[in-house]
């Protein structure tokens, strides 16, 4: 089986940044580190099957987007020629992803 190499971008690294330290002030480290590593996991298992979740096309090309535990929306593109899966964003609590991944076309 191929695997595929997870990048994630800035844009995405400050975001689970800014979520673990909300988690932690609201509810502790544990509960934290338990939470925004469960979400670090979940992209990283986009390494075996990364053609999951539901196209988006609409927002940007070879977008796709998949849910974690009903309040994340984890964008992501698969590039199959060069075997990777870029973590565009992780957005948490019904942030309004698809205007933010259309304002900015280059993830910083």
């Amino acid at each position: 089986m191929k695997l595929y190499a997870v990048l994630f971008t800035p844009r995405a690294e400050r975001q689970l940044s800014d979520l673990y330290a909300y988690i932690a002030n609201d509810s502790g480290e544990g509960r934290a580190d338990k939470f925004v590593g469960a979400i670090v996991d979940d992209c990283l298992a986009l390494a075996a099957f990364p053609e999951r979740g539901s196209k988006r096309e609409d927002i940007r090309p070879n977008l796709r987007t998949k849910g974690y535990a009903r309040r994340v929306t984890i964008a992501f593109s698969v590039g199959v020629s060069v075997a990777t899966v870029t973590i565009h964003g992780v957005f948490y609590g019904g942030q309004d992803f698809e205007q933010l991944l259309r304002d900015n076309e280059i993830d910083d």
